[in-house]
């Protein structure tokens, strides 16, 4: 059974790499999940935060955000690789629900067409 399903993975990266070593690992990260067969939409760098409790002696994370499309399979292999990565202090991967993307393609539809002018009396 070869089903793609959408995800949404939010990783925390180790604070101390700069911006530009931030966003070359992410473009490393993004060509993993395309060699992997997925489908990378949205790459979102949230920059340093901090963190509610300590990982790795760490009280600040990076965060990041990436939207692919991809078997369970293919994910539970990213998830694999992710975890070897020492530059990333947590991840967490959900499949979006069938609601949001429902909501979402609504939402695109709703800004996409112009909206009526209004008459003038």
């Amino acid at each position: 059974m070869n089903d793609v399903y959408p995800y949404e993975i939010l990783i925390i990266f180790d604070p101390r790499p700069s911006d530009d070593d931030v966003a070359a690992l992410l473009n490393r990260i993004q060509e993993n999940l395309k060699t992997l067969g997925a489908r990378v939409g949205k790459v979102e760098s949230w920059g340093k935060r901090r963190l509610t409790f300590e990982i790795r002696k760490q009280r600040e994370g990076t965060y990041a955000v990436v939207e692919a499309q991809a078997e369970p399979s293919t994910v539970k292999e990213f998830e694999r690789q992710l975890r070897l990565n020492e530059q990333v202090l947590r991840f967490v991967s959900t499949r979006v629900p069938v609601r949001k993307r429902a909501r979402a393609r609504q939402a695109q539809q709703e800004a996409a067409t112009p909206a009526p002018a209004e008459e003038v009396v």
